[in-house]
């Protein structure tokens, strides 16, 4: 991708080392590359000069800096993203958070809590089941993504079919916006009906309206029990039809993974000590977990979704005893990407549709790969209707990966808004999704998009080159 990137006045380094400590502030080209590349493909645009805050007074001093020298500024988390979206691709400063990671309240009263946004999600989550508190999103990367990650492309995970994404447990934001004032989005009550709701404006606003610096989130009491089951299919259209069914039948999982049989191959190659043995005739899996605070309840649930999955001609289906084999299957789902990714550049598609359309979702993608000659690996949050869809690059000529790909996932992309659905459940467009941006909106409503950018970021500093086509 082409890539234009502005010299940085001698002024803007001078008062820049001038207003933070000297270990806030990185220049060697290692540290620049580091921060430079997510998990997006195999891209990388490192900034010219990265900034590492430890308070929100940091955030503001560097913000007021770069807006009056006009020098752009990207966010950046984990670097777990897919989307490219804290890729620094106008070069300019690389603003890591990974320092402002502290959780600093757990209100037990109001079943609230008050984070950074370097903060770990599964570090967030034990914290406060340690209370007998649950905060559910629950994204794959849980163990190395962040919450202002998380925030900023208003993620999901397996357990958003119940409990909702990121947004939903969102009550107030502090935010430094571009020229670098500080402000305060909502408020910790569970209502709010007073003006335009700017907290949820700023989540999944993917970086590109201001720079998160502390979160006050929503909790709920921590379920005492859970289930878990793998349903293998033999045809993986019919487990894509039985998903929507079990949420007619009135059960809500809350977790319903669709793992093609490929998914799980790689994966078990992947991650070594989870023992399965798979069928050679099975196309596909669900991993259907319900939970809750009575055991016979949740055995009526099992027993009901296990009714439901043989009238569409599953196979044999294994139920966790343990912990540990909960823990082996949810690990092998949790590093399917990775183990997609060990084997080939590939590009992720996070198609998102209404969930009865899954089945249709998925005989799409395989006949255009037909077409157009790629393999895809999918899998995902079936319950959401959200499949991530992985297009393997393999031994495809790069004038077929530049060239021809992109017509592929526009196809695609026109399909799925067609049934209803949209470009990304929970990824984010970031860089490399921009392009499909006319499919799911039309000119009046991106150009409604860029006055709210305006608005926030007049100068055009904040996170460029994303988003908005």
């Amino acid at each position: 991708m082409a890539r234009e990137v502005i010299d940085l006045p001698p002024a803007f380094l001078r008062e820049l080392q001038a207003l933070l400590p000297q270990d806030a502030i990185l220049m060697d080209g290692v540290d620049l590359r580091r921060y430079g590349s997510d998990e997006t493909e195999d891209l990388g645009f490192p900034p010219q000069v990265v900034v590492r805050p430890r308070t929100t007074e940091d955030v503001a001093r560097t913000m007021r800096l770069c807006y009056k020298h006009a020098i752009p500024v990207t966010p950046i988390g984990a670097r777990t993203g897919l989307s490219g979206g804290a890729l620094s691709v106008k070069g300019g400063v690389g603003l890591a958070m990974d320092r402002m990671n502290a959780i600093t309240d757990i209100d037990e009263r109001n079943l609230q809590v008050t984070v950074e946004p370097g903060v770990i999600t599964q570090v967030l989550q034990e914290a406060v089941a340690e209370k007998g508190l649950y905060y559910p999103p629950d994204p794959g990367s849980r163990g190395s993504c962040t919450i202002g990650g998380n925030l900023a492309e208003n993620a999901g995970g397996p357990r958003a079919v119940k409990y909702g994404v990121t947004r939903d447990f969102v009550l107030n934001l502090q935010v430094v916006l571009p020229n670098g004032e500080m402000i305060w989005t909502g408020a910790n009550t569970l209502k709010n009906a007073t003006g335009y709701d700017l907290t949820r404006l700023v989540v999944g606003s993917e970086g590109t309206l201001g720079v998160i610096t502390k979160a006050v989130l929503r909790l709920v009491p921590l379920p005492k029990e859970t289930r878990l089951m793998l349903v293998p299919f033999r045809d993986e259209r019919k487990a894509c039809e039985a998903v929507a069914a079990v949420f007619r039948a009135g059960i809500v999982p809350s977790a319903m993974e669709f793992m093609e049989r490929d998914a799980i191959d790689w994966a078990l190659r992947y991650v070594k000590g989870v023992n399965l043995v798979i069928a050679e005739d099975t196309a596909a899996h669900l991993l259907i977990e319900v939970d809750g605070n009575h055991a016979d309840l949740l055995m009526r649930d099992c027993e009901a979704i296990l009714g439901v999955m043989e009238r569409f001609d599953c196979q044999e289906v294994l139920f966790a005893e343990t912990t540990a084999q909960k823990d082996g299957l949810w690990l092998m789902r949790r590093r399917v990407g990775e183990a997609v990714k060990s084997n080939s550049v590939y590009k992720e598609e996070d198609t998102v549709v209404p969930r009865h359309e899954l089945p249709a979702l998925l005989a799409k993608v395989k006949e255009t790969g037909t077409r157009y000659g790629f393999k895809s690996v999918c899998y995902g949050h079936a319950g959401d209707g959200n499949l991530h869809v992985n297009i393997i690059k393999g031994d495809l000529p790069d004038g077929v990966w530049k060239e021809e790909l992109p017509k592929a996932i526009r196809e695609i992309f026109e399909f799925v808004v067609s049934v209803g659905g949209t470009l990304s459940g929970e990824h984010g467009i970031g860089l490399v999704q921009r392009p499909y941006m006319d499919i799911a909106f039309n000119p009046v409503q991106l150009a409604l998009m860029r006055s709210i950018k305006k608005v926030f970021d007049p100068q055009g500093i904040m996170n460029p080159g994303k988003v908005l086509p």
